[in-house]
């Protein structure tokens, strides 16, 4: 079982200077741990998400971390121009020595894609031709491609990624009419949602890999992501994690809020971080109420990547700082 970080890089409340360089010290705790990755969303114009050009953010993280493979979860495609996006991740791969994850995705939310002028009716297709635009440009020396949305004739590629064919893709599963696409593609996959859903995107995924007759062996990693608080008791775990849920929460559907948009994770979310816990969505408590809350879930859902968020809302440094200390000491080696 391998473990990771997701990350909005939400509001803290903290100066934004204080904030990332904070952030930054955390994710060297994860480069120590032994995290696999660190996945960082993107969002914008809101609170929710602090990293809205990722690559910047993850720039910082190449220099301040060693083996902890990092990447956007993900690039919201249709904002992006596919040249300008292959160099970026190519530079990103280059600086980090071939650690850089490629997460690329249309995007949830049709107000954040709005201000950008990009129909979210037509998101979904044109994530995908940028996709198959930038496969290309990793690949080869000269683009080529004509489609609804970009055109480019023999355009120069000079640079390329250190991973070959090019990085390590990921996909967050939304819908799951989309596993097809993301497992002809080889893409590893994060879901967040219950024990029941988790189980059903796992088997579906499962049974798309073996129709195109892969090996069980050479399946993608595939994730669940969870809300995560250790502390020294249980009770000290769930105070801290009730007193910087409701920040993280609020950011969440603000925007959708403010636009009378109807927010799709309405229910799914609630106000309270109890009602969570009470779901099974989440923990907060010691090592040990932890370590059984993972197995239980590695055992329903059939995971091979445990996604862990640690840091969220108005949490303190030196509060997520511990809790990450104490899973990497307490929780992770039950699970090597």
């Amino acid at each position: 079982m391998l473990f990771g970080i997701f990350d909005h890089l939400d509001d803290s409340g903290r100066p934004l200077n204080q904030h990332f360089e904070q952030r930054l010290q955390l994710i060297e705790a994860y480069d120590r741990a032994g995290f696999y990755a660190y996945h960082l969303a993107e969002h914008h114009n809101t609170p929710l998400g602090y990293a809205p050009s990722p690559s910047v953010f993850l720039s910082a993280v190449a220099q301040r971390t060693k083996k902890l493979k990092f990447g956007p979860m993900v690039y919201l495609l249709p904002l992006y121009h596919p040249l300008r996006l292959i160099d970026e991740v190519c530079m990103l791969d280059q600086m980090s020595n071939g650690r850089f994850l490629y997460g690329v995705g249309r995007g949830i939310s049709p107000v954040e894609v709005g201000f950008y002028g990009i129909d979210f009716a037509t998101g979904a297709e044109q994530f995908r031709e940028c996709f198959e635009v930038t496969r290309i440009g990793f690949t080869e020396d000269r683009l080529t491609f004509h489609g609804k949305f970009y055109n480019f004739d023999r355009v120069p590629i000079p640079m390329k990624p250190v991973q070959k064919p090019y990085p390590e893709l990921w996909y967050g599963i939304g819908r799951p009419e989309s596993l097809p696409w993301a497992a002809e593609r080889g893409a590893h996959i994060i879901a967040r949602r219950p024990i029941p859903a988790v189980r059903q995107v796992v088997d579906a995924y499962r049974a798309e890999w073996k129709k195109l007759g892969r090996a069980e062996a050479e399946l993608p990693l595939m994730g669940v992501n969870r809300h995560i608080v250790v502390a020294d008791t249980d009770k000290e775990a769930r105070d801290i994690a009730a007193r910087a849920y409701p920040a993280w929460r609020h950011h969440m559907g603000q925007l959708w809020h403010e636009y009378n948009v109807p927010f799709p994770l309405e229910a799914a979310l609630p106000p309270e971080f109890e009602t969570i816990l009470e779901r099974g969505d989440a923990v907060a408590g010691t090592p040990d109420t932890v370590r059984q809350f993972i197995a239980h879930e590695i055992a329903e859902t059939g995971i091979n990547y445990y996604v862990c968020d640690f840091a969220f809302g108005t949490m303190s440094h030196a509060d997520a700082l511990h809790s990450t200390e104490l899973f990497a000491k307490e929780v992770m080696p039950a699970f090597a």
